[in-house]
Formats: C-alpha cells, sequence, structure tokens
C-alpha cells in the first residue's frame, strides 16, 4: 500500500459520527501504524485521532458556526448538545 496522506485521513474522518467514531478512530490508527512518531501525517492522524475520541463521547461534531445557546426556545427539546468540541464528561 502506497504512504498514506492527510487526504487518505480526511477520507475517513468527514464523514464521522459519534455512533461511528472509534470504528474511524480504528481505522486511522492502523493506516499510520508503521509511519514514524515524527512524520506529519502521523501527527495529522493523532490529532484526528483525538477528536474521534472526543466525538465518540459527544452529540455531534458541529465543527461550523456558533453553538447554540440554552437561551433559545425549545431548547428542551433538542436531543443533544454535546458537540465534539465539548462533549460530555466522561463516565469513571
Amino acid at each position: 500500500m502506497a504512504e498514506p496522506t492527510k487526504d487518505d485521513i480526511d477520507v475517513l474522518v468527514g464523514p464521522a459520527t459519534p455512533h461511528f467514531a472509534y470504528q474511524l478512530r480504528a481505522r486511522v490508527r492502523e493506516l499510520i501504524s508503521d509511519l514514524p512518531a515524527d512524520h506529519d501525517v502521523r501527527r495529522y492522524g493523532e490529532e484526528k485521532m483525538a477528536l474521534l475520541d472526543r466525538l465518540g463521547h459527544a452529540s455531534s461534531k458541529a465543527e461550523e458556526g456558533p453553538p447554540e445557546p440554552k437561551s433559545r426556545i425549545g431548547w428542551e427539546e433538542i436531543p443533544s448538545s454535546a458537540p465534539a468540541y465539548d462533549p460530555l464528561p466522561r463516565r469513571p
């Protein structure tokens, strides 16, 4: 297999949802496993793995736009409010 690229990682991570975050994280880990620790693509992959780990405890990636304010009308009906940049706390 050819050496992985950042684009290869983006193809895996791009459509990530909380439900599949850990499966995708495992694929990224496998993709970069043979790269040296100081390789740019490996470091990029590790950053994306961290994002996927946070996403596994979140409700969405919500990478675009500001977070919804809790004062928004209907907030009580919004099913989830834990984006990947601010996931729910992990249970012990």
